[in-house]
């Protein structure tokens, strides 16, 4: 869904507005934003980058306030069950070629340099483009990210036995299933949620507290829900996704792995302690492997952390960046960001 300024859709949305680029003869679709008209012409662009089974649409509840930090672009990333972007081909929506796609992207656009976003699948794409093009990215902010944590003897013997076979097998079965059983199964799914849930069984997130969602968000996410069930297609390129995501989390790790200790540029992991898809042992993993990371817990959210607390995503973001006083001319907001937290 595109709006020439989402004011249209809701007034908290004022300001976004989506716009279509091409890429490499691919239509892209993206949200934007200018900075605020405080903020010096020369501040870096803010860029965000969505989970797998989403779109841009969800960063619109973060994406105004942070355009006090500089101007804006939330693209949607090839393969996603809402987005406008096209799918060039199969494999497209593998995170290591989404992360080709970004460096493609932002040079589409014409920008030098971002300061990334990327969030559970968006953070392991902004990981693997900030390794690919570490002269694009000034600073790395990682929410939620789907990035390997420890495994036992056992689990990983697991992984790289049974779990290749079915990485290997399962995901071009499942993507004919799609193609031909989609609606069946989105209903099926309607069937068996729990009314009373509404949103949060479709999202089907665990963890934290998806009453939180702001009303418009709701209704946005509702109307995305129906567009899937009328073009199941897309959700084809949702499995090649999922299928990369899991590879590099457990099966194929390697060039995550690389990747987190090569990256140079600063960065800022966030984490919700109610997430129950990255548990505090990725977490731990990462900071050990980086030190020089900063963390920021947030209590009681989870998954879905910017959907959650936008407010508080910004403010902590906002006091990170504004820690480079260098590179960012702009006063500090109201409080302090420590280099640790935990």
């Amino acid at each position: 869904m595109q709006y020439a300024d989402w004011s249209a859709r809701s007034p908290r949305w004022a300001g976004i507005r989506s716009e279509v680029a091409d890429v490499r003869n691919t239509s892209v679709h993206l949200l934007r934003a200018d900075a605020n008209a405080e903020v010096p012409t020369d501040a870096l662009p803010q860029l965000l980058l969505h989970p797998m089974a989403a779109s841009a649409t969800y960063w619109l509840d973060v994406l105004r306030p942070l355009t006090a930090y500089g101007p804006v672009i939330a693209p949607d990333l090839p393969g996603t069950f809402t987005g406008r972007t096209g799918l060039p081909r199969p494999n497209a929506a593998r995170a290591d070629i989404n992360a080709r796609f970004v460096r493609a992207l932002i040079a589409t656009l014409g920008v030098d340099r971002v300061v990334v976003h990327g969030w559970s699948m968006g953070g392991l794409v902004a990981l693997l483009f900030a390794d690919l093009a570490p002269e694009r990215v000034e600073q790395l902010i990682l929410a939620n990210p789907t990035l390997p944590g420890s495994l036992t003897t056992s689990q990983t013997i697991g992984w790289q036995t049974a779990g290749r076979l079915a990485l290997a097998v399962g995901p071009p079965v499942i993507r004919r299933l799609l193609r031909s059983l989609g609606p069946q199964l989105l209903n099926v799914k309607e069937r068996y949620a729990d009314p009373e849930a509404g949103m949060a069984s479709w999202l089907d997130i665990p963890g934290g507290d998806l009453s939180r969602l702001s009303p418009e968000t709701v209704a946005l996410l509702a109307e995305e829900r129906d567009m899937v069930r009328s073009q199941p297609r897309q959700l084809s390129g949702a499995v090649t996704a999922f299928s990369s995501v899991v590879a590099a989390m457990y099966v194929d790790r390697g060039p995550a792995e690389k990747a987190i200790g090569r990256v140079v540029a600063p960065t800022l992991l966030l984490w919700g302690d109610r997430d129950l898809l990255i548990d505090r042992s990725v977490i731990n993993r990462l900071t050990e492997r980086r030190p020089d990371w900063d963390l920021h817990v947030f209590e009681t959210v989870g998954h879905l952390l910017p959907l959650e607390v936008p407010a508080a995503y910004v403010d902590v973001v906002g006091q990170w960046l504004a820690k480079d006083r260098a590179a960012y001319h702009f006063p500090p907001p109201t409080g302090t960001l420590g280099p640790r937290q935990s």
